[in-house]
């Protein structure tokens, strides 16, 4: 076998073992979407992905470690999708927030499924401390772009008695509070009307940047 088979082999595993993962994450979002974390077994993840059980013991090792990149995984897409937004936004600081808040809202993040999972890793952050530091990464990096933002905006605009830090947290609480009404009444849940809450905030806190 030449060098050039042998790396070509090589990469064909690589690959192989990234789309076994990656299917594996994608059974385990289904199953704590539908039975929570406590409830999912290893047997309902390799049931999910018509695989054995000894692929995720292959893969994973233990059902903490699946869990854990399952929880990577989720933070590592939404700040991919976080960090492109703000690259494709318009250049002034009240373009970016508003791309930030509007991309929240948008299908591929205020999903159910995901949202679930959300929810449920965080429901166990207090007793897991490794959950807690994935999550508490993800919070900071967010925290740290959206209050250089609003800080900007504030100086902007001359803003008198706005604190850029506790704008950050009210929107965050906000998002969430929005995510968490869309999981538990989707009958009742409206995206436009939802994005209409935050523009309102938006425009009682900065009326000079986001008009009436």
């Amino acid at each position: 076998m030449t060098q050039a088979t042998k790396k070509s082999v090589g990469n064909q595993r690589t690959a192989s073992k990234q789309a076994r993962r990656k299917q594996l994450i994608a059974a385990t979002l289904k199953c704590i979407s539908k039975r929570g974390i406590g409830a999912t077994t290893l047997s309902d993840v390799a049931r999910e992905a018509g695989l054995s059980q000894g692929i995720i013991n292959l893969h994973f090792k233990s059902k903490d470690n699946l869990l854990n990149e399952t929880l990577r995984f989720l933070a590592e897409e939404y700040k991919q999708q976080f960090y492109k937004t703000l690259e494709k936004s318009g250049p002034d600081a009240a373009d970016k927030l508003m791309a930030l808040m509007t991309m929240d809202l948008k299908p591929s993040v205020c999903d159910r499924q995901k949202l679930a999972v959300w929810f449920a890793f965080w429901g166990e952050v207090k007793s897991m401390p490794t959950y807690r530091k994935i999550c508490n990464d993800y919070d900071a990096a967010y925290d740290v772009a959206v209050n250089e933002i609003c800080a900007e905006i504030i100086r902007e605009g001359r803003y008198k008695n706005i604190d850029a830090t506790t704008v950050t947290e009210a929107l965050s609480s906000l998002t969430n509070g929005l995510w968490l009404s869309c999981l538990i009444a989707p009958d009742r849940w409206n995206r436009t009307v939802a994005m209409e809450t935050v523009i309102s905030y938006l425009q009682a806190l900065f009326p000079k940047h986001f008009d009436t």
